[in-house]
């Protein structure tokens, strides 16, 4: 991975996106949906791209909604559907978009009040807390943002009535109807004006902010928080969270600044990513270079991606901690200090998170519920109490409430991160210093991931892997104790390998939009250890490709 010279420098203004040009793009731009890149396409965080590109068009958002209107007519979902969307420039118009064609189809729909931007762990929030014993008239909803991507994308996600991301059986019906329509050239699609969207009988207000704001107590201990008098820094990254860290600072008295509290399409306020493009990632430590730069001047800080379903956390002792620590520290501690929760639930983690997670689950037997990359596969268990935690390697989380019962079942960037000043105030120690002492207990990992070119004949054949194709009887010097294709926790495909030995393992994945192959690899026996495991590792799967 090449580092960029202007990484983690301020945003020159020769890269910052041309927002007018770009919503031109979107109105004008027809996408030809014999084009692979231009039809839609869900990934593992619904349909994304730049209208330059002609990837994310007005066409794609009406085929889109169109397709959501007949899905929730065919599973008979009539209640009433959440929309939100972020800050990224593509997000407004498409919002506008999106509720032209719902409510042209009847849907009913709840629109935050003063037009505010709505982050998408609120949407699922919101959703559970509709269909909360119910079994009919069953809401769900959508939110418009394309994550932490870069400034000129757009995104599109949908969340059925559980709450979470919607499951590939979903995703694939709703592409499958999408794309349809695109070919018939959108025939089939309901439309009014955005005004008359707006003014419809179907159409409500909906106060997201202080209903989400108000419960945050059942969640997290805040009084912990307020009668510590700690210093809080929060970054919202020009995102969709922007305007909730105040209310609730006021609503908690919490000493809590919002050191940067702009809202710029072009966000011309960051610092640039490992590979010089602007990305609102809160892990990376070129895009957090601000707020790392303040780290000083608070007890704790922290900063939310674009839609606020990540985080990242900074601290006095270690500046920004790498995702996979905060996750165990956070493990570590909610597992001791939630006397609310089911000794029968368990932990959820991806195939591809740090195995220190595993020893901690180990120490304090708890259950272990290792999937495949993707917040979905954590939906069921966090709605049916069967989790009570669930995280990914790239900063998204969800836990459950204090008495133990759901809060989302999509990643919520706010309490992961008010949960890093919880236990900065009951522990007297930051994240930081307890992740040291934490791996002076169970041994310190070191994690690595690098990218390596595969062709797509070579992508099929690395999701087809079985175990039996890896002939390799050790991996760095250690005996292989187990070869992985299906994750252990749900015996789902990860469309990959994982190869495990007593101090370290390796996984490999095939990119879903580049012609490339990942390799995550962790060591307990230090750097030199991990290289070598990469280095076999594509030593390995390049002679099981072959």
């Amino acid at each position: 991975m090449e580092i960029s010279p202007h990484a983690g420098k301020p945003a020159e203004q020769n890269i910052l996106v041309n927002v007018p040009r770009l919503v031109t793009a979107y109105y004008s731009g027809v996408p030809d949906p014999s084009i692979p890149a231009q039809r839609v396409s869900f990934g593992t965080s619904g349909h994304r791209g730049s209208a330059f590109e002609n990837a994310f068009n007005e066409n794609h958002i009406l085929a889109i909604t169109q397709a959501i209107c007949l899905y929730r007519k065919a599973q008979k979902f009539d209640g009433p559907l959440y929309l939100g969307f972020d800050t990224h420039a593509l997000s407004d118009p498409a919002f506008a978009t999106t509720m032209e064609v719902l409510a042209a189809n009847g849907v009913e729909v709840m629109i935050a009040e003063g037009d505010e931007y709505t982050p998408t762990p609120v949407i699922s929030y919101a959703i559970l807390q509709y269909n909360y014993g119910r079994r009919t008239g069953l809401a769900d909803g959508i939110v418009i943002t394309p994550s932490h991507n870069p400034p000129d994308d757009g995104g599109f996600k949908y969340n059925p009535p559980n709450g979470g991301p919607a499951g590939t059986n979903v995703t694939n019906w709703i592409e499958a109807k999408a794309n349809e329509l695109l070919e018939n050239k959108l025939q089939q699609v309901k439309r009014l004006s955005f005004d008359k969207a707006l003014h419809v009988s179907t159409t409500y207000r909906h106060d997201y902010l202080h209903t989400y704001v108000n419960d945050l107590v059942n969640i997290i201990d805040m009084d912990a928080i307020r009668k510590s008098k700690m210093r809080i820094g929060v970054d919202p990254l020009g995102g969709a969270g922007v305007h909730y860290w105040e209310p609730i600072a006021e609503r908690y008295h919490l000493d809590l600044t919002v050191v940067n509290k702009i809202v710029d399409p072009t966000f011309s306020f960051m610092t640039v990513d490992w590979d010089g493009q602007i990305r609102m990632d809160p892990s990376s430590p070129y895009a957090m270079q601000r707020l790392i730069e303040m780290k000083d001047h608070f007890d704790i800080s922290f900063a939310c991606d674009t839609d606020h379903d990540r985080h990242g956390i900074v601290t006095k002792s270690a500046g920004l901690l790498n995702p996979n620590h905060y996750l165990s520290v956070a493990i570590s501690y909610l597992l001791q200090n939630r006397p609310g929760w089911s000794k029968a639930a368990a932990i959820g983690k991806t195939i591809v998170s740090t195995q220190l997670i595993d020893r901690i689950a180990a120490k304090l037997g708890t259950k272990l519920c290792e999937v495949p990359v993707g917040f979905k596969w954590f939906v069921e268990g966090l709605l049916d109490k069967s989790l009570c935690f669930g995280g990914e390697e790239s900063a998204g989380a969800s836990f459950s409430r204090l008495d133990g019962s759901v809060w989302t079942t999509d990643k919520d960037g706010f309490i992961p991160a008010l949960l890093s000043a919880e236990m900065t105030a009951k522990m007297g120690k930051d994240p930081g210093v307890l992740y040291n002492e934490l791996t002076k207990e169970l041994g310190e990992p070191v994690y690595e991931r690098m990218e390596a070119k595969a062709t797509p004949e070579q992508k099929e054949k690395l999701k087809k892997l079985s175990a039996s194709q890896i002939k390799h009887e050790d991996l760095a010097g250690e005996k292989i104790k187990s070869i992985l294709t299906l994750a252990p926790g749900n015996n789902a495909s990860f469309n990959g390998v994982k190869v495990i030995t007593e101090n370290g393992w390796f996984a490999a994945r095939p990119s879903g939009t580049e012609d490339i192959y990942k390799i995550y690899a962790e060591s307990f026996s230090g750097k030199e250890h991990v290289k070598k495991i990469i280095d076999e590792a594509q030593e390995i799967v390049n002679a099981a490709l072959e």
